[in-house]
């Protein structure tokens, strides 16, 4: 990434300039070329710290004292967006020190609003310079992150998924994945091969598609990825082997949007097999809403008879976790009284339902 060497305590040697391509977006004049081992002089190291935090997280820590460094750094480095913000917060923290006399203010902080995705856009350019050529149109689409001309995000490692490369970071995979941690920095890869001097190490990734990774990629660098509800099961199977817990939970997203009455027990069961919490309770929920039709069916009745099963010394009257869930789900839709009795009639369907393979809970 971006390797840094301290000449005292006022420059700077740039080797490796990873930083997002998007930061530079729309300025004003063309995104500064850093040449390797440039020196930089009279640089701030505590606003060049804080230039690096911005880039990387787009958030930005500084003490008062150094924010008139940070600004010649922007000025410097074209970073117009982050020069208009620290001129925007330094006006609301003079007035606010106007406001109330006494006050000191000793860091300035700039972080961005939950909601904007210009961070996240940042990465996903850094994660679409990852892709093979051969990926960047056709199924997945042409996607919205071109790269920009002549840069080089400097990969350090490239995954060899079927036929294709995908030339990418560890820092990104090894901060992201305890799988990809133990697999890059522990050496337990069987299939690691190393690359021409110079080049990257190549991994081969076995058991996964290229269009699959690809959501892995795009999650790994930006916390997105536009999932379909079709590849949402591979994508699941392969977030759970590579330790990716937030994938998981989009995965879960994207298969709640499908939910009917023929995939909704099948689904219930995928959610439990993979932890997804909020998803089985979104199974549930749906499962109360049309149980009158689902004790005709011999998937749920099955699903039942093996919920009572798991339950470990399960006495004749002990309750089963996926009838109580359903049970709760059915009571927390009573708002008026019209709806008691639909709500009567849903749990009188269950109930026969027990009644009839032999379960009292």
């Amino acid at each position: 990434m971006l390797d840094t060497k301290w000449k005292g305590k006022s420059a700077v040697v740039l080797r490796h300039p990873l930083v997002r391509p998007g930061a530079w977006r729309g300025a004003r004049r063309p995104a500064p070329t850093l040449t390797p081992a440039r020196v930089c002089p009279q640089i701030n190291p505590v606003a060049f710290g804080a230039l690096l935090q911005y880039l990387y997280t787009g958030r930005l820590d500084v003490g008062v004292e150094h924010v008139g460094d940070c600004e010649r750094l922007a000025k410097q480095c074209q970073l117009w967006d982050l020069l208009d913000d620290l001129e925007a917060k330094c006006e609301k923290v003079s007035e606010f020190v106007a406001s109330k006399p006494g006050t000191c203010v000793k860091v300035l902080t700039i972080e961005p609003p939950p909601t904007h995705p210009r961070l996240r856009e940042d990465m996903a350019l850094l994660a679409n310079c990852a892709l093979p050529p051969e990926l960047r149109q056709g199924d997945l689409g042409e996607l919205p992150f071109p790269c920009p001309d002549n840069f080089n995000s400097c990969p350090d490692v490239c995954f060899r998924v079927a036929d294709c490369s995908f030339l990418c970071h560890k820092a990104f995979f090894c901060g992201r994945s305890d799988y990809f941690r133990a697999l890059l920095e522990d050496h337990f890869c069987e299939s690691e091969e190393p690359g021409a001097p110079g080049a990257p190490t190549t991994v081969t990734l076995q058991g996964i598609s290229p269009e699959v990774f690809t959501h892995v990629l795009f999650y790994v660098y930006s916390d997105h990825t536009e999932l379909l509800p079709e590849a949402a099961y591979d994508v699941l199977r392969v977030a759970d082997m590579y330790l990716l817990p937030g994938l998981k939970r989009l995965c879960g997203r994207s298969l709640a949007q499908t939910l009917d009455e023929d995939n909704v027990v099948s689904v219930w069961r995928m959610a439990k097999l993979f932890r997804l919490a909020r998803l089985e309770d979104q199974c549930t929920e749906y499962m109360a809403k049309v149980i009158e039709k689902l004790v005709e069916r011999e998937d749920f009745e099955e699903a039942v008879r093996e919920e009572a099963a798991a339950v470990a010394a399960r006495q004749e009257t002990d309750s089963i976790p996926l009838v109580d869930d359903i049970r709760f789900h059915v009571a927390s839709t009573v708002q008026t009284y019209s709806a008691i009795e639909e709500a009567q009639q849903r749990l009188r369907a269950l109930e026969d339902l027990l009644v009839s393979i032999g379960l009292d809970c």
